[in-house]
């Protein structure tokens, strides 16, 4: 991906909801326009980000297992306000 990450959270352990109340938050906080690459253990948190993306409009640039580490990757580009 030639994008470059403005911001990472990493959420080992966490189950549904709370990959996408953290992407939420994290965003919020994050400039139009800025990428957040959301590292997590839950399978279930690729369609959920995937599904938050659509319906808030932030841009999903990269939904992927990390096949190294076993970890769950998406790539959000922050919407403009």
């Amino acid at each position: 991906m030639s994008e470059a990450v403005t911001e990472e959270i990493r959420l080992p352990g966490l189950k549904c909801p709370m990959p996408i109340l953290k992407a939420k938050k994290a965003l919020a906080k994050m400039e139009a326009g800025a990428t957040l690459a959301v590292y997590s253990t839950d399978p279930h948190s690729l369609p959920d980000l995937a599904d938050f993306c659509r319906q808030t409009g932030h841009e999903l640039l990269k939904s992927e297992t990390l096949e190294e580490t076993g970890e769950f990757l998406t790539v959000i580009r922050r919407r403009a306000d």
